[in-house]
């Protein structure tokens, strides 16, 4: 690897995996942390999610090859300036965020001239904070490397390196294309989900106990997924706006394509569209991308 000592800037879900992935799979490294929560910081120490907790970025990423933002999308631009005058010749600068392009703007604003290579490995799990993180949350998952235009291809080497030797499958794209795969993927079944659990809520004839008391394996796994991060996805839903609200209009048109079925009785068009969604649930599964169990592997920390 040619990386000797990694920062990692957020010690929540994120980043504690990756420190405690690093720790696992590339003991050689030298990791050293930050986290603008001092509790946070106090319980990074205790489960020695890094090497070193550090009390300010400044000093985290003063010796690091490799520093890793691992802070909600629209905090980005705030910790990046923090550590400004302290990151060292050479350093390369990546994060973990899930909108690619409003982050590679944010960080090549604050700290101009450096080595940026975004990076967002897509695994996570509805839980958060410092206790939340664990080794093997990138295995076998996907890390989507998203370089700018005219970055040093041993600098992107570097970074597909350091993911691939934690467990995860790589793959190099440019952030605009990401950000609109991940649109459909990931940010529109989180609106979605966090909108059926909202309405369930709402809905005055049934009572919120009876949601609970009911709650078949549908909603039930829409509200793991609304149990997600909120500041993370208010700052994902409106860093990657634009690619959202287009797959929300599309959303939108296939669903009202899906109601006049229902309303004039048109079992074949719903059988039709049910067998090919079903289609792509198996060839998820073919992939390893989760797991064909009742309860998909979730119980030995398989989320996603």
């Amino acid at each position: 690897m040619s990386f000797q000592r990694v920062a990692i800037i957020g010690l929540g879900l994120l980043g504690g995996s990756t420190g405690l992935a690093v720790a696992e799979h590339l003991p050689g490294i030298a990791t050293a942390g930050y986290d603008a929560d001092p509790e946070t910081r106090r319980r990074a120490g205790e489960r020695g999610l890094v090497g070193t907790v550090c009390d300010s970025a400044a000093d985290a990423v003063r010796d690091a090859d490799l520093v890793i933002f691992c802070v909600p999308v629209g905090a980005m631009s705030a910790a990046a300036a923090e550590i400004a005058g302290a990151l060292k010749p050479g350093a390369v600068v990546s994060d973990v965020g899930s909108s690619k392009e409003s982050v590679a703007k944010a960080l090549a604003e604050a700290l101009p001239g450096a080595a940026i290579i975004p990076a967002h490995p897509v695994a996570g799990t509805e839980n958060s904070g410092p206790d939340a993180g664990f080794a093997s949350l990138f295995r076998n998952r996907w890390c989507i490397v998203t370089p700018p235009e005219g970055a040093e291809p041993e600098h992107v080497t570097a970074v597909s390196d350091f993911w691939t030797a934690l467990g995860a499958n790589v793959e190099v794209m440019t952030p605009q294309h990401h950000d609109l795969v991940l649109a459909v993927t990931s940010h529109l079944p989180h609106l979605i989900a966090y909108t059926i659990v909202g309405t369930a809520s709402d809905l005055e004839g049934v009572t919120q106990s009876e949601v609970i008391k009911y709650s078949a394996g549908g909603f039930r796994d829409f509200t793991r997924i609304a149990a997600s991060d909120p500041t993370m996805w208010r700052d994902v839903f409106l860093s990657n706006k634009d690619a959202v609200l287009e797959m929300l209009q599309r959303f939108t048109e296939d669903l009202t394509a899906l109601q006049r079925a229902i309303r004039v009785g048109d079992g074949q068009q719903l059988f039709d569209h049910f067998t090919r969604t079903r289609a792509i649930r198996r060839s998820i599964i073919e992939q390893g991308q989760d797991d064909a169990r009742p309860d998909f592997g979730r119980s030995d920390h398989n989320g996603g």
